[in-house]
């Protein structure tokens, strides 16, 4: 299983920290560093100094960390208009010389738009049609040949004489610059479906293991109504990461995230090294390729490091 780290900025972390993991994650072996897109804190954690842009924080990042991947898991379509996430996402690629990817979603944490006066949306279905929209414009403005221009004429974005500049540096395999796209979510209907028209990966995040492979069933479905093989998409899921090299660091580090040792094993990435390598091979086994390692204490590092030290080397693809 590729395993990659995966960070919640918004519960705490300066730029420092968060550069810190991501050399941590590039010298333990990791294939990329990952960060949500957040603008609140979450439960009684201060959240201090405050969030981050999460565009601005992975660029200055890929300019200094070489070799691994970066990526949102998953940016909220309610924050920015899709020209700019097109623009900035493509100029991250640059950066980082072709190694940048974009997670997006539809926003679902009403707080965090009160609170910043950004425009939550009527209901889930309107912010769904936003997020379609938005993956219609940011696809289009990239894959606008040079010297081109883009039309969009939709509910919510209309865009007229785009030059779609600039171009990733990556493209899909007929050559058209585009970045990976990530889509993730429960929905049984609509989320599949996205996610077969848009999507190179679809992520399941933080559920059970037969309901991850219920939903990854529905996205394979969705791809052959639609036409598309559905192995030419990257099947992932996220989880806390809490792994000791016995049951006492075990319990030490599911104690400074504030888990019980119980609560904490709910995640297939956690509970003693030999444990999380056999979770891993079962859920690698049901067809998840790809597992995100939500760190959520990035003060340690020596986490990180045993992982990649001792759980990477049996099983990472």
């Amino acid at each position: 299983m590729d395993l990659r780290i995966f960070t919640e900025p918004q519960q705490g972390a300066s730029h420092a920290d968060l550069l810190a993991v991501a050399r941590a994650t590039r010298d333990g072996g990791f294939s990329a560093f990952f960060r949500s897109d957040h603008l609140l804190r979450m439960g009684d954690d201060p959240g201090l100094p405050g969030p981050s842009d999460s565009f601005v924080n992975l660029g200055a990042i890929a300019a200094q960390v070489p070799d691994i991947r970066f990526g949102t898991l998953v940016t909220s379509a309610t924050f920015r208009h899709p020209s700019m996430t097109a623009i900035a996402t493509a100029q991250i690629d640059d950066i980082s010389g072709g190694r940048m990817e974009l997670g997006l979603g539809s926003g679902w944490y009403e707080a965090e738009h009160t609170a910043y006066g950004i425009d939550f949306g009527a209901s889930f279905g309107e912010r769904f049609d936003r997020l379609t929209e938005q993956l219609e414009v940011i696809t289009g403005l990239w894959a606008t040949p040079e010297g081109g221009s883009f039309r969009y004429a939709g509910r919510h974005y209309q865009l007229d004489g785009a030059p779609g500049l600039p171009k990733p540096r990556q493209t899909d395999a007929s050559g058209t610059p585009k970045l990976p796209i990530i889509v993730g979510g429960h929905g049984p209907r609509r989320t599949p479906a996205l996610a077969a028209r848009f999507a190179d990966e679809f992520n399941v995040g933080f559920v059970d293991l037969d309901s991850t492979v219920a939903q990854i069933d529905r996205v394979r479905q969705a791809c052959e109504q639609a036409g598309r093989d559905p192995g030419s998409l990257v099947y992932s899921t996220a989880h806390p990461l809490c792994v000791g090299r016995d049951e006492a660091e075990f319990e030490r580090r599911a104690a400074a995230i504030g888990r019980t040792s119980e609560e904490a094993r709910t995640s297939p990435f956690a509970g003693t090294v030999g444990e999380v390598v056999d979770t891993v091979k079962a859920w690698e086994a049901a067809g998840v390729q790809r597992g995100y390692l939500q760190v959520l204490d990035l003060s340690d590092l020596d986490h990180i490091a045993l992982v990649g030290a001792e759980v990477l080397p049996v099983v990472g693809g």
